[in-house]
């Protein structure tokens, strides 16, 4: 009985100072806020404005189907037509109106889809980038700072995330 006791005093003095010892232990913080990282990045910008070249044609015919509609109306407005060109001008509107919507639906779930393979590539990139940067650092943790409710300026790593990525990946 003697016996098991002290084993099992001695066990429990073991774990007690073990479990010491590791929180005693410093643990390195740091907090990046990723979205923000991300978008200041050089390869963001440059896929952003590729983006925009990409799709400026359909751009442009939106421009212009609703200029089209502009003066549609301002002719139906006039009031200089006779019933046949009106009914004419409401169908040809109506019409180009239905274009309009149907081009600028495509258009935004072509723009939605490219942005989220675009970000979804920069996303693993920036992983491992903030896991190098870790290692580099000594950071023990890293956590999101849109998860965090409060935290020291000294702990903030985004910028230095961003820096690193545009290191690591150039925009081309």
């Amino acid at each position: 009985m003697f016996r098991f006791l002290a084993i099992r005093s001695a066990a429990f003095c073991l774990a007690i100072a073990l479990f010491s010892s590791f929180a005693s232990a410093q643990v390195k913080i740091g907090v990046i806020n990723v979205q923000q990282a991300l978008s200041n990045t050089d390869e963001l910008k440059k896929a952003s404005v590729d983006l925009a070249k990409k799709y400026q044609p359909r751009t442009d015919e939106l421009d212009k189907i609703q200029k089209d509609l502009e003066s549609i109306d301002a002719q139906l407005n006039s009031g200089k037509l006779n019933a046949q060109a009106t009914a004419d001008l409401q169908a040809q509107g109506t019409r180009k109106q239905r274009d309009q919507q149907r081009m600028t639906d495509d258009m935004n779930a072509d723009v939605a889809k490219d942005r989220e393979d675009i970000l979804a590539k920069m996303s693993q990139k920036m992983q491992d980038v903030i896991n190098k940067l870790a290692e580099d650092k000594g950071v023990d943790l890293i956590v999101e700072a849109s998860q965090t409710l409060y935290a020291k300026p000294t702990l903030d790593l985004t910028a230095d995330a961003t820096a690193a990525y545009n290191k690591a990946n150039p925009a081309k």
